[in-house]
């Protein structure tokens, strides 16, 4: 419990949450009149605000539409910035600035150690013999792939590093071997990864069930890439900086021609390739295949996609997955897409093409960047293969016979590189875990030597929040309650209320009112990750609160209860905010002091004594608000994490409380960022805002 200085702020409990250090409760208890209306049992309420309103018919994509027309707005800045450009001049500029924005929103790349390869097996087949490889891209951070080498190689050969998707066999899969086996018959020497959460570098690998304590590759994505969202950068970082080394490692092969480098790789391994082929100016031709979409089109369309994806603050620092493309004119660039893709939109790969056009044609190399496109599901169709291969081929000088060849397909135990299938259970080593606990031990270090010698530490702590979390309200504030329906209960009344707050979306409320309210009385938000229903049955807890005097409003915040995201994958607010510069703490904190402003205005409701109750998840957005905000005299906390520093120095975090079947409880692995700050361990933390709410 914590509350503010003032002799008019009640206490509450956590067990009952009610306000009873100031003897309001005996003292000026209300006694339940019973209404003489017929009550209706708890199955005939219907408790859902939103569900007969015509303006708000789309409650489950209400917060996601918000988010997204605010991101768009970046994305259409931009695009109105490129379209500007004319000149091979003012393209190399954009270039310049392009790059420097995506070291800093990545982070920085360290300096490059030695990557201690090591050959653990060779597999000779028709055509081609294939090296198993680990070496490490970062000290003990070790990455195994294979390396398959043509045969009868005269002189200095190209090569290509083949970037994976979302497969959890990752090269390993059948479509990757067909790939990597074509590319090596065809006279280029192809290097395999595994990315992280795949193959044998699963991250979070759980000895005893042989897989990841968080499930498959996407969502082992999301859980690291939250890590980093947190310490202010993007996990790419990491996928991104394997690729490089294992360019590092290809060159250091005296079979290899340093002149002649090549990324591939599909749907996730498109977007990685993409990353390294702007990035890494060794890499002469780029084919990311089934990634290259407009984000504006994507954003509309499909969604963002996992945390390696998305760019930390990108939208609103004005990068799109269009630059780049254009980063790297006039270097030969193929695009691929297909007709029915399940998570990338065709409008936005045409789209990108042809914006990323306007600069290869600046630079008078329109040639060098080429899309093909089938009609096909999310894959890489015999056509989009043959081009593949052509495109390589051509632009490495090479001869002979583009067409595919059957491939050898191995079973995954043969292209195993280390002994026991897993990284962590043969050698051992860091993982993004540790990589990311390093650096971020050197932000909280900042924090906590602030907290020492910085008298000012907890008002910039609480600046910064504002400013990282998206916090937006200031000044006078709008929005009222409008009701839309009611039940009568014994000795209290439910009303079904809609705030509207003049954005794009509005926050149902079930403002519980005892019958004989005479005079001022405290009111309670009671906020459950839940919904505003959870708790609202008779007999709840919200129910004591209300026979005992106290104006209850129960909050669907936004992304919760009936306006819960039905419009994509559970991730896509979370990540979509962080792409904004926004948070979905932020925005909820907003939500908060504005249902306290509107209660505040109730003609029963004294406004110096309005608390705040959080359940779980809910506890952090209240613990924003009541920073931001005095309306919020007090605040109850039941199950919140402890800080964002405890998420950072974890390697298994979990948030929340789900409970099961059988009443039990259990805490779910998160896997999006509805509860976090993008960059928040730059400068705060949990702890900070709680003691600039004291005492």
């Amino acid at each position: 419990m914590i509350k503010r200085n003032s002799k008019r702020v009640p206490a509450l409990t956590a067990l009952l949450f009610l306000l009873l250090n100031t003897g309001y409760i005996g003292a000026q208890m209300i006694s339940p009149e019973i209404n003489s209306r017929v009550n209706l049992k708890p199955e005939e309420e219907d408790l859902s605000v939103l569900t007969h309103w015509v303006k708000w018919n789309n409650p489950g994509s209400m917060l996601l539409h918000y988010l997204t027309k605010e991101t768009v707005i970046h994305y259409d800045r931009r695009s109105d910035d490129v379209k500007k450009l004319t000149t091979a001049e003012d393209w190399l500029v954009r270039q310049e600035h392009v790059r420097k924005k995506l070291t800093e929103i990545i982070g920085p790349f360290p300096e490059k150690t030695p990557l201690n390869a090591k050959i653990t097996g060779v597999i000779k087949r028709d055509g081609y013999r294939i090296e198993k490889i680990i070496f490490e891209s970062f000290p003990g951070y070790y990455v195994p792939g294979c390396l398959y080498i043509p045969e009868k190689i005269r002189g200095k050969i190209p090569a290509v590093l083949h970037v994976i998707g979302h497969n959890q066999e990752s090269f390993r899969g059948e479509l990757y071997q067909v790939i990597s086996c074509n590319l090596a018959r065809k006279g280029m020497m192809v290097f395999a990864i595994d990315p992280p959460g795949q193959g044998e570098h699963v991250q979070q690998y759980d000895p005893a069930v042989k897989f990841s304590s968080v499930g498959y590759s996407v969502v082992e994505h999301n859980y690291i890439g939250n890590w980093c969202f947190l310490s202010g950068y993007s996990c790419a970082k990491y996928f991104i900086w394997d690729g490089v080394r294992a360019i590092d490692y290809l060159v250091s092969r005296k079979e290899v021609d340093s002149e002649r480098i090549g990324v591939t790789g599909f749907s996730g391994g498109g977007t990685v390739s993409s990353y390294i082929g702007a990035l890494d100016d060794r890499v002469k031709v780029s084919v990311p295949c089934s990634w290259a979409t407009a984000g504006k089109r994507l954003l509309e369309i499909k969604g963002v996609q996992d945390a390696e994806a998305e760019l930390y603050h990108g939208a609103v620092e004005g990068i799109s997955f269009e630059d780049l493309i254009e980063l790297r004119a006039p270097k030969p660039t193929l695009l691929t897409s297909v007709s029915r893709d399940e998570y990338l939109c065709l409008q936005g790969a045409r789209e990108a093409y042809d914006e990323a056009k306007t600069a290869y044609r600046a630079f008078g190399r329109t040639g060098n960047l080429a899309f093909v496109e089938d009609d096909s599901k999310h894959w890489l169709t015999p056509k989009i293969r043959l081009a593949i291969y052509s495109f390589f081929m051509k632009h490495f000088n090479l001869r002979g016979d583009p067409a595919e060849t059957e491939a050898d397909i191995l079973p995954r135990e043969e292209l195993t590189v280390t002994p026991t299938g897993q990284v962590a259970t043969s050698v051992g080593g860091k993982r993004i875990f540790d990589l990311n606990k390093e650096f971020s031990e050197g932000l909280i270090e900042g924090i906590e030597n602030s907290r020492k010698n910085n008298p000012d530490h907890l008002t910039r702590a609480v600046e910064k929040a504002r400013i990282l979390s998206g916090y937006r309200l200031a000044g006078n504030l709008k929005g009222e309650f409008v009701i839309n329906g009611k039940y009568q209960r014994e000795g209290y009344t439910v009303g079904k209320y809609a705030l509207e707050t003049g954005a794009d979306y509005a926050i149902p409320v079930l403002l519980f009112m005892p019958d004989s309210v005479r005079g001022k009385y405290p009111a309670v938000i009671y906020l459950h990750p839940g919904g505003k229903h959870t708790d609202a049955k008779p007999g709840g807890q919200i129910e004591q609160l209300a026979r005992n005097g106290f104006i209850v409003a129960a909050v669907d915040l936004a992304g919760t209860g009936e306006v819960k995201n039905t419009a994509g994958r559970e991730h896509t607010e979370g990540f979509t905010a962080v792409l904004a510069g926004r948070s979905i703490p932020g925005i909820r904190a907003e939500n908060i002091v504005m249902v306290a402003n509107a209660l505040g205005k109730l003609e029963n409701v004294d406004p110096e004594m309005i608390a705040g109750v959080g359940i779980n998840e809910m506890c952090i957005p209240l613990i924003h608000a009541a920073a931001f905000s005095n309306k919020i005299k007090a605040i109850v906390l039941a199950g919140p994490i402890v800080s964002y520093r405890s998420v950072a120095m974890n390697r298994d975090y979990r948030i929340g409380f789900n409970t099961r079947k059988d009443g039990g409880y259990w805490h779910p692995y998160e896997v999006d960022f509805s509860w976090g700050v993008g960059g928040a361990l730059t400068s705060y933390d949990l702890p900070d805002l709680i003691a600039g709410i004291a005492p």
